[in-house]
């Protein structure tokens, strides 16, 4: 299989108030081992995960990954919502744009960050059936402390379209200085963070952490020890309830920052990825013919 990755098709994925989400599709070289929805993080785009794009496609994966609303090439007000649920219900579109495309085909998510929490929302709920669940840094807990909580449980309804910074500290993405300034000079992320969106942020976790114990899915839990922007405690917590269901593995890379993908050392995270993967996705002839 050649090295190179070719170029993504582009499609503005029409949502049913009329909003667009920017998808990249990417299809597999041959038949695909499955097809995996990546779903990035606050503030960010797909287009930051080009890197994982190219190793899944390596491996014999289909990758889909699009834009939240109010993020990158999507439309809507820059992290803004609205609705509480929004992110989810864009989630499952994208993942009936992926069925549609790969019938008969295994399909797992691939969730950062606030994407995890997205992800891990969409099978807490039962929203859409997947095959396999993967979260990267999830955040199942923002930190908020009980004055900031009591302000966002009202706030949605009085300021429904108050816009502020997210306060991320994007000195703790990476201890990769190129991937930092990368991050700071790329024109699709920002810092914003409306009501609902931070409400989702605050109180969604719980939800994914009530459903821990029983657990549907095959699901790889990779979280950094040394994470400042969201808590590894919650990664810890919700590995623990579900350890009697035997459905979550789970790995702490201790000297990791948040974006594992995007580490000076990130070889041992896409060791373990790609294992992970393998068992559940075996390689088959006709993946490696292509």
């Amino acid at each position: 299989m050649s090295d190179a990755l070719p170029l993504p098709h582009r499609v503005a994925l029409s949502t049913p108030d009329g909003e667009t989400l920017a998808l990249r599709r990417l299809p597999a070289a041959g038949e695909p081992r499955a097809v995996v929805v990546v779903v990035h993080g606050l503030g960010e785009h797909a287009g930051r995960y080009h890197g994982l794009a190219k190793q899944l496609h390596a491996w014999g994966f289909a990758v889909w990954a699009h834009d939240h609303h109010g993020h990158g090439e999507s439309t809507g007000a820059r992290g803004g919502l609205p609705s509480e649920l929004r992110l989810v219900d864009d989630l499952a579109l994208v993942i009936d744009d992926a069925r549609r495309e790969n019938p008969g085909v295994p399909l797992v998510l691939l969730g950062h960050s606030l994407g995890g929490l997205v992800a891990a929302s969409l099978v807490a709920r039962g929203v859409r059936p997947v095959d396999a669940l993967v979260l990267s840094s999830p955040g199942l807990d923002p930190g908020l402390n009980g004055v900031q909580k009591m302000l966002l449980a009202v706030l949605p309804r009085i300021a429904p379209n108050l816009r502020v910074g997210n306060g991320l500290d994007d000195n703790y993405l990476s201890h990769d200085p190129v991937v930092v300034q990368a991050y700071r000079d790329d024109p699709l992320t920002h810092d914003r963070i409306g009501s609902r969106l931070a409400r989702f942020l605050a109180y969604e976790g719980a939800t994914v952490q009530q459903h821990a114990a029983h657990w549907p899915v095959p699901t790889l839990l990779m979280y950094a020890g040394d994470d400042r922007l969201v808590r590894p405690a919650a990664s810890r917590a919700f590995a623990a309830a579900a350890a009697l269901g035997g459905q979550v593995e789970a790995k702490c890379f201790d000297t990791l920052y948040h974006e594992l993908f995007n580490e000076l050392d990130a070889e041992p995270v896409f060791d373990m990825l790609q294992r992970w993967l393998d068992r559940r996705f075996p390689v088959v002839a006709s993946t490696l013919a292509a």
